[in-house]
């Protein structure tokens, strides 16, 4: 009996063998077949048919590590900049008016923090307005000067100042993708001191003065703290200045997950953050997020780190859809709402 079922595993050996030879070359053309199909799609959404939409995807994916080098495959720097004009945001040299008056805010209301809902065609997202702003803070990474540098969630920075709520600011030093938040891009002031950058650098910087007034625009670490500013960090484009919204080429840019920040004219604070690389959410533009803070009655704005560092925190929780399935990244700075 053992010697007929030993005959039998030995015949059938070249039979498995054939077979898995057979899988193994399904398996790869079908691999080929899908890997040739998604070139020639993208080539397709790429080259054409429609300019305008080709554009949108390009500058949808150079706002992000891996789409920027499929882009680069197929075209050269030099005509990604041409595609990528098309979809901008003017640079300005415009600063916000540093105002030293304070703002009148009733007592009835120093509490006030309202969410509301936004959404657009292609986006939906979270707009938190905090009525008192001199609740605002920034949250900074104290140990990014030592070897335990990586920064910290959004969470952790409100749950460490004993804030209520809170979103992600400025960017960092973020080398393919894998950046663990521990060094700040451009500058950081916190409370009127410079804790990250030099006083020569020139830089986008968005923060609240002495007396709570947002303050965007481009300027040296040095005229910040000469201005008085007490909390800022480094990102952008400057969205609005004093009332006046920058210009926009096209959409302004890609759809993708958004952070941004604004002032109204009563001091108020407003706080946006948009989902995005999601079925329920593709994204918002930089029109978009300019759109939405006009309507919210922003007279200064700018927008800060995006992508799958855009998160909002209120009451110990993310209320709003984090792109990555491992959540939102750690971060050098957040903008917290004590």
């Amino acid at each position: 009996m053992s010697d007929t079922v030993s005959k039998k595993r030995y015949r059938l050996k070249p039979e498995i063998r054939r077979t898995f030879r057979q899988l193994v070359v399904i398996i790869l053309t079908i691999g080929i077949a899908a890997g040739l199909f998604l070139c020639g799609a993208l080539y397709i959404v790429l080259k054409g048919p429609s300019p305008t939409f080709s554009n949108l995807v390009i500058s949808t994916m150079m706002e992000t590590r891996r789409g920027k080098a499929i882009v680069h495959w197929f075209f050269t720097d030099e005509e990604i900049e041409a595609k990528l004009s098309k979809n901008a945001v003017a640079y300005t040299n415009e600063v916000t008016y540093n105002n030293e008056e304070d703002f009148y805010i009733p007592a009835s209301e120093k509490d006030s923090i309202e969410i509301h809902d936004v959404s657009g065609a292609t986006f939906n997202g979270k707009m938190m307005i905090v009525r008192d702003p001199s609740r605002m803070h920034l949250g900074v990474n104290t140990l990014m000067d030592s070897e335990s540098a990586s920064g910290f969630l959004v969470q952790d920075y409100v749950a460490a100042e004993g804030a209520v709520a809170g979103i992600n600011a400025g960017g960092f030093d973020d080398p393919n993708g894998n950046g663990d938040g521990s060094i700040p891009y451009g500058v950081v002031i916190k409370d009127g001191e410079l804790v990250a950058g030099t006083l020569d650098d020139w830089v986008s910087v968005i923060g609240f003065n002495s007396h709570d007034h947002l303050i965007v625009g481009n300027m040296t670490a040095q005229e910040a703290l000469d201005w008085g500013i007490r909390d800022a960090c480094t990102f952008g484009p400057v969205f609005i200045v004093d009332g006046s919204a920058v210009a926009v080429t096209g959409t302004g840019g890609g759809l993708n997950p958004r952070t941004v920040i604004g002032q109204r004219a009563d001091g108020a604070v407003l706080l946006l953050v948009i989902n995005g690389r999601q079925t329920t959410s593709l994204g918002a533009s930089y029109e978009d997020c300019i759109r939405i803070m006009l309507e919210y009655g922003a007279v200064n704005a700018a927008n800060l780190d995006g992508g799958s560092s855009s998160v909002m925190v209120y009451n110990g929780e993310i209320i709003n859809n984090v792109v990555s399935l491992q959540g939102d990244r750690t971060v050098p700075t957040a903008w917290i709402v004590k």
